[in-house]
This record gives structure tokens, sequence and C-alpha cells, in this order.
């Protein structure tokens, strides 16, 4: 029987990234869950902008750890990069063909970093969770005028004589009707995007989840713990091993 053997993977900065991201993605749910709710839970206008507040704030975390998380895909390790993770390249698609043959014939490829077919779940993601982010920057501008286009929204919708720093939501009496509408209008299908998104991402989280443990228990490797530790154990022959692989 082969020899376990112990392999560096994740660097700090990929975990750290998949467990704030995990964070940020959980309180975002619960917080949206309640705002799309609101009617039911007869929550009021203060209150809803409350809770857009705590979204939005959480949405700047979540954003912020995406970029770091863009960038170090130029700066990390080898599991990090754009290529690891990324589908496509030589020899892509037989790696594919390869990796599912293997699967059901009941000895699954083992890869130190993402498998074929989980460069394709991390890839449609990662489009998802930047879609999330870029509308829901948007979303945060109309809604509450926050940035980074909350400055131009406000002086978008003001009405003549108030000050567009000074705006507040859910508070017509400062807003020009006509303009307000057209706003709203601008508005709606970064709303539409955004919750449809949402939706999508829940469904991927789901079946990532279910991926991660059936690779777990088909392949070993010690995936879970290993976001955690940095580090796979794995018996035999990572297809993707390097000689500096090893330690």
């Amino acid at each position: 029987m082969s020899e376990l053997k112990s392999y560096a993977v994740w660097d700090a900065t990929t975990r750290w990234f998949h467990w704030i991201n995990v964070l940020c993605i959980i309180a975002l749910t619960a917080v949206g869950l309640v705002i799309l709710n609101e009617g039911s839970l007869g929550i009021t206008n203060a209150g809803k902008a409350s809770l857009k507040t705590v979204h939005v704030w959480i949405g700047y975390a979540f954003t912020l750890n995406l970029l770091w998380r863009l960038v170090w895909a130029f700066l990390g390790n080898r599991y990090a990069r754009w290529r690891a993770f990324l589908p496509g390249g030589e020899g892509y698609f037989q790696a594919v063909r390869s990796y599912i043959a293997a699967f059901i014939a009941g000895h699954p490829e083992q890869y130190l970093g993402h498998n074929p077919l989980a460069r394709l779940s991390t890839t449609a993601l990662f489009l998802l969770i930047a879609i999330l982010a870029v509308t829901g920057l948007v979303l945060a501008g109309t809604d509450l005028f926050y940035p980074p286009i909350g400055h131009w929204i406000g002086q978008w919708v003001a009405a003549p004589g108030v000050d567009p720093g000074a705006l507040k939501p859910y508070s017509p009496e400062m807003y020009d009707a006509a303009a307000f509408q057209a706003m709203r209008a601008f508005r709606k299908p970064f709303a539409v995007v955004h919750l449809y998104a949402f939706y999508v991402l829940l469904i991927l989280v789901v079946l990532h989840v279910a991926a991660v443990v059936i690779e777990e228990v088909k392949e070993g490797g010690n995936i879970i713990s290993a976001m955690f530790t940095g580090r796979k154990i794995i018996r035999g022959q990572p297809v993707d091993q390097e000689h500096d692989g090893q330690d």
C-alpha cells in the first residue's frame, strides 16, 4: 500500500479568503432574507435602512476580500494562481475525461490543487460573487447613497435646494420626484440581477459543499481540514505534483 505523504497546498492568504468569504456569505444571506421579507415581518422604514446599512458594510468586507483574492491570484503559490483554478489550458478537456472515467471506475485521481471539475465550479463561484459584489455596490449607492456611486446618485435625485450629501433613505421630501423615478428605473435591473445571482449562488454553495464531502469520502486527502491547515495528506501520486510539491 502506498505511503501517506503530506503536501503544503493552500497558503495562508487563500485560506483566510475562503473562511472570510464563508462568514460574509452567511451573514449577507441572513440579513438579506430579513430584508426580502420585511413586509411580512412588519419592519419599518427606519428598520429597513438599518438592515440595509448592516448588509452594505458586510458587503464592503465581502468585496474587499474578493479584490484581495483576485490580486493574490497573481502573487500566491502555484495552487492559488489563475491557472490553478480557471478551466482551460493545454490538455484540460483530456484531464476532465480522465478524471471522470477514473472516478466512475472507483479509483479517482488525486490532485493537490483543484481537480478539473472543481476548477469549473470554482470559476462559477468567483463569477457569481463578483456579480453580487458589483451589483451590491450599485444598490448601496441607490438605496443608501453610499460609496462608490452614492455621491453621484445624490446629485442626481436631490430636490432643488437640498444638499446631496445630506440625503437620507426613505425621505421622499428630499428628492426630486422625476429624477428619483428615473434613478429607480436605472436601479431595477441591478436589483433583479443581484437577487437571482443570490439564488444561483445558494444552489452552487450547496453543490460545492456536497462535492467536497463526496471528494473527501471517495478520494481522501483531508480536503476539508486542508483549508484550515494548508496541508493535504495523500496516498499515492498526485496528478498535479511537481518536484517541489512534497515536503
